[in-house]
């Protein structure tokens, strides 16, 4: 069959490309029907990311943040119209010390590798996760987001220490939305702590025990274990509040992307005892532990529908674009193609 690829060509260019696929493989044949903008995409699009990287990944299909619909399975094992979620990481090797999500050999969608903007995505059974069949899509789309928080949360929980009275999440956008919720969900006797600058953002953090302004924290305010999701340059000015106020033998969580080293205060760290756990990206048992969570606390898909800042029907390449530059401009939340071309 004929598949359709709409690849990023050059900075805000898309063209449509053509690929011969045969069906006649171990595939599942999908249908992507919902796919969510992240900000790594947008580096791409804008030609923000350096002009080599741009040379050697380019053109190329963006999306990691997807959802579908099963069109053919040839195992039979899925029946056709099964939504599912889509895992953009797609491991070459098994590693039984690292996780296939830190593999160097691993391929990952929209990063030099092709994403979800295709008619259709080849896919292998254990890239693909079932979904409640009543779930809202709209929603669905951007799990591939919530799973780095889930993946952040199973490597906190085998490597941190037992006291978690009280979490302090720095950071007040989607990621740190995400987090926080999970960290209520997950430990309900725990006190959970937003720390952020933007007012309109932390009033939607209605379930937290409390917001505290980055400008104004309460003197004597301690936590035992952090969350950073600030990311870019925020992340150092992050990092030094969290080693200030974390009690000692905490563990400071790293999610906050930095396009460029930062300083932290290695005499604080050591004085401490402090963690550092980096985590990034999710693999096919962080979706599988997500789709769970989905089903064990139905609420979060109701919360987690606050994020959703615009949908975007897209019919053609044009409301491609106007979808990534829809996004550009929100102040809040993730932007979410209906993906009908």
């Amino acid at each position: 069959m004929i598949n359709q690829v709409y690849r990023l060509v050059s900075p805000r260019q898309f063209e449509v490309t053509y690929r011969d696929q045969s069906i006649i493989s171990d595939k599942v044949v999908i249908r992507p029907t919902h796919l969510s903008i992240c900000a790594a995409d947008q580096r791409y699009y804008t030609g923000s990311r350096e002009k080599d990287v741009l040379r050697k990944k380019l053109p190329m299909a963006l999306i990691h943040e997807g959802v579908g619909e099963v069109v053919f399975d040839p195992s039979r094992k899925l029946d056709v119209g099964t939504k599912v979620v889509m895992v953009p990481n797609d491991p070459t090797e098994k590693d039984d010390v690292i996780a296939e999500n830190y593999l160097r050999s691993s391929k990952f969608r929209s990063s030099g590798y092709d994403g979800f903007m295709q008619d259709y995505v080849f896919l292998r059974h254990d890239r693909i996760v079932k979904l409640p069949s009543d779930i809202n899509m709209d929603v669905a789309a951007i799990t591939e987001l919530v799973t780095i928080a889930v993946h952040c949360l199973d490597r906190f929980e085998k490597k941190a220490h037992s006291r978690r009275d009280t979490f302090g999440v720095w950071g007040d956008g989607n990621l740190g939305f995400i987090a926080s919720l999970l960290l209520k969900k997950l430990y309900p006797e725990s006190k959970v702590i937003i720390f952020g600058k933007t007012d309109y953002k932390l009033n939607h953090f209605s379930f937290v025990d409390e917001v505290v302004k980055i400008d104004d924290i309460p003197e004597g305010l301690t936590i035992d274990h952090a969350i950073e999701c600030a990311g870019g340059k925020g992340s150092q000015y992050a990092v030094e509040q969290i080693i200030d106020v974390i009690q000692p033998e905490g563990t400071i969580c790293l999610l906050g992307v930095s396009e460029y080293p930062i300083e932290v205060n290695t005499r604080m760290v050591l004085e401490k005892g402090l963690t550092l756990l980096g985590s990034s990206r999710s693999g096919a048992q962080d979706f599988r532990r997500t789709i769970q969570i989905y089903q064990e606390y139905p609420e979060i898909i109701s919360y987690l529908s606050t994020i959703i800042g615009e949908t975007i029907d897209v019919r053609k390449i044009g409301d491609i674009t106007e979808a990534f530059e829809k996004d550009l401009s929100s102040s809040w939340g993730k932007t979410v193609m209906r993906w009908m071309i």
